[in-house]
């Protein structure tokens, strides 16, 4: 469990983020708290441990089957975009789902004894690595299709406006997914029907295993926006403080009936497209360039030159991370698997699913 979570910030960070519901809430934070960076902080190191932890228990221990997609390397992006939201905009992702389900609340046991396939996971060890939920606090997954969250996104975003609600909802996907038709179908309605929905590319370079240079004569996917005369910005993923004005200028126009917003955030995975990939397409060198752009490491770097927390107090966090992913394995080993009874439950929706209208 995180110290410190995103309802604790509003209060504190600058901007008037606690006013996010009013009227008055008129511009962004610009410059970032002592409590901003230590919530970054912690959030990342738990993601970053999570899936360091779960890859070993797939590699070595075989204890984790099937696919696995490591969100190592992105994590500024989910700390950047949970400090620019409030708790009810859903989020709804593709199947590098992990960090994003952690950022939530979906907690570290929940994921982990997912991946394990157990009965305690956070979709009752039926979806696994790719189909993490989470309906309680508004993550909708995890999605295997690739591309298909887009369209469920601004479904998403359509019944939040029905509903007369001022929530945004953040529709992430890869830079693979930008050629599939169905964004452009949605784009299309989406401004047409000014739907509170932003749309994020995370833009790591190479989809599956092929270059955006390869594939796109648009290699700038946030210029696919201006053809629905869409508003869009390209930002740097290494960047939690990037992260976080851009997608709350985007939220804040969402939230005024404003419409949608494409924001490319470029950003790098350290690991393969999933745990088999060999990684033939791009040097180590690369790698390693990108590595020293370490999101975890530049917010540690901010917080001891600032002097936001002493060393003693970072090593505090980090057993409190470490404890909580060692608590998450036990609680996954521990867990019992799915009985047989489960095997045709939740094929259907349940007409008391929270969006659906009688």
């Amino acid at each position: 469990m995180l110290g410190l979570r995103p309802t604790d910030l509003w209060s504190v960070l600058p901007g008037g983020l606690a006013n996010a519901k009013t009227s008055n809430f008129q511009k962004v934070a610009t410059k970032f708290s002592k409590e901003t960076y230590l919530y970054w902080y912690e959030l990342m190191q738990l993601i970053r441990q999570f899936e360091l932890m779960a890859e070993e228990k797939y590699k070595m221990d075989g204890k984790i089957r099937g696919f696995f997609h490591a969100y190592v390397g992105q994590e500024a992006i989910a700390a950047g975009c949970m400090t620019a939201t409030r708790p009810d905009d859903p989020f709804i992702t593709a199947y590098r789902d992990h960090g994003l389900a952690l950022s939530k609340g979906v907690s570290a046991n929940a994921c982990m004894a997912e991946l394990y396939g157990k009965a305690t996971g956070a979709a009752k060890g039926k979806g696994g690595s790719m189909h993490f939920f989470g309906v309680d606090v508004k993550f909708f997954g995890g999605h295997g299709i690739v591309g298909a969250q887009i369209g469920t996104g601004a479904g998403l975003a359509f019944a939040e406006k029905y509903k007369g609600t001022d929530n945004a909802v953040l529709t992430f996907f890869g830079d693979g997914a930008a050629r599939q038709g169905m964004l452009h179908e949605i784009f299309n309605l989406a401004m047409l029907w000014k739907l509170p929905v932003v749309f994020i590319c995370e833009n790591n370079h190479y989809a599956m295993g092929t270059s955006v240079e390869r594939t796109s004569n648009v290699v700038d996917i946030y210029k696919l926006a201006d053809a629905y005369e869409m508003p869009a910005d390209s930002i740097d993923g290494m960047s939690p403080e990037g992260v976080h004005e851009s997608i709350a200028r985007a939220v804040k126009r969402a939230r005024e009936g404003a419409g949608p917003t494409l924001v490319e955030i470029k950003t790098y995975r350290y690991k393969g497209h999933s745990i088999s990939d060999p990684q033939k397409y791009r040097t180590k060198e690369e790698v390693e360039e990108y590595k020293a752009k370490d999101p975890i490491q530049t917010v540690l770097s901010t917080i001891l030159t600032k002097k936001f927390a002493t060393q003693e107090e970072i090593d505090v966090i980090n057993k409190r991370v470490n404890d909580t992913v060692a608590e998450a394995v036990k609680f996954a080993e521990e867990s019992p698997w799915p009985d047989d009874s489960e095997l045709l439950k939740d094929v259907y929706m349940d007409k008391n699913y929270p969006f659906i209208i009688d």
